[in-house]
């Protein structure tokens, strides 16, 4: 394949694109001290704040990783859009729907305020209630062993494994969850075992992952559920299409709006430190940075995807018709004009 990483109004050689992020991390580091890790979560609080990885793999050209892209850490919330994928592939998304919204919440991840208070539906299934109410549907079909082997090939990594040391700091100090999960099923949200549902979400979040292996799952999202070299299909083109757009307006949590402004890119956070970013027909990106903001998601990473999201115009809302104007010299007021 050719060294260039393609964007829609030029091609970047290798070097161009390297240069790019390796300057965009040396600003995003710099945001490190002013997160800090989850440490409400005994064993995540073990984290080294200063690790900070990318890895970009495009569906032209090499994939560029930089820093601690092979540092295996927990995938935490970004295991929603593998439950999400199988949901959908499983049960089709008038079924899911019916269990959960499709709308941003505009409250903290683990809160279960507007689900007691203004809703009878997890308001989506990236937040903490919504993917419990889909671990209580998934359950009911398949099992954790199938979600793992599922996982390693959507992520193309054998390794990953279940964190089990993670899981059980998890399950000692998942109160909150356990509410949800319990308020869940008083609406009749989840109908299966309360705690199994809990276990099967927990463990999810568990999972051992790295930034190239979350590239390479955001990869075939952005290749339309399709691997880019094998040329198979892992997803239906419907359930890429609910994925991208529940991403950019719910996968940030209450900081989706501000960073889908900032970025532009359909993005799912984890505490882990992860992110896992979908520039679609562009590249596949895996970020790890557990130095978190007070919504919960990579400090550094956001930063690091904001910049590199500018340098290289990965951003879904690019007007790259006007970019391939004006670097023809034209004004805005020259096109005005016209």
């Amino acid at each position: 394949m050719p060294n260039t990483l393609h964007v829609d109004y030029e091609l970047k050689t290798y070097d161009e694109s390297m240069k790019i992020v390796e300057e965009a991390m040396e600003v995003a580091r710099q945001e490190i001290p002013k997160g800090v890790v989850a440490d409400y979560i005994p064993e995540l609080g073990k984290a080294d704040p200063n690790q900070l990885g990318i890895c970009i793999y495009p569906l032209q050209g090499e994939k560029i990783e930089l820093g601690d892209y092979k540092t295996r850490f927990t995938i935490q919330s970004i295991s929603k859009i593998i439950s999400l994928c199988v949901a959908l592939e499983l049960f089709g998304a008038n079924k899911l729907f019916e269990i959960v919204e499709a709308e941003p919440s505009g409250e903290a991840f683990n809160s279960l305020v507007e689900l007691d208070l203004n809703s009878n539906k997890p308001y989506n299934p990236l937040i903490n209630s919504g993917a419990i109410a889909v671990a209580g549907l998934l359950i009911e079909e398949v099992s954790f062993h199938d979600m793992l082997r599922f996982s390693r090939e959507l992520c193309d990594d054998k390794e990953i494994a279940l964190n089990r040391k993670v899981y059980e700091s998890e399950m000692s100090t998942c109160s909150r969850n356990r509410a949800i999960a319990y308020l869940l099923e008083s609406k009749n949200i989840i109908n299966s075992d309360v705690e199994d549902a809990l276990r099967f979400y927990t463990k999810m979040c568990s999972l051992d992952v790295t930034a190239e292996s979350l590239a390479n799952f955001a990869n075939r999202i952005a290749n339309d559920g399709v691997g880019n070299i094998t040329g198979k299909r892992y997803l239906s083109s419907e359930t890429v299409r609910i994925v991208k757009t529940l991403m950019l307006t719910c996968g940030m949590y209450d900081g989706s709006g501000t960073y889908a402004v900032e970025v532009g890119i359909p993005t799912k956070s984890g505490v882990g430190g992860g992110l896992l970013a979908v520039s679609d027909k562009r590249a596949g990106i895996g970020v790890f940075g557990p130095s978190l903001d007070p919504k919960g998601n990579s400090i550094a990473g956001c930063r690091l995807l904001k910049e590199i999201s500018n340098k290289l115009r990965l951003s879904l809302f690019f007007d790259t018709d006007y970019l391939k104007a004006t670097r023809k010299d034209y004004s805005l007021n020259q096109k005005l004009h016209e």
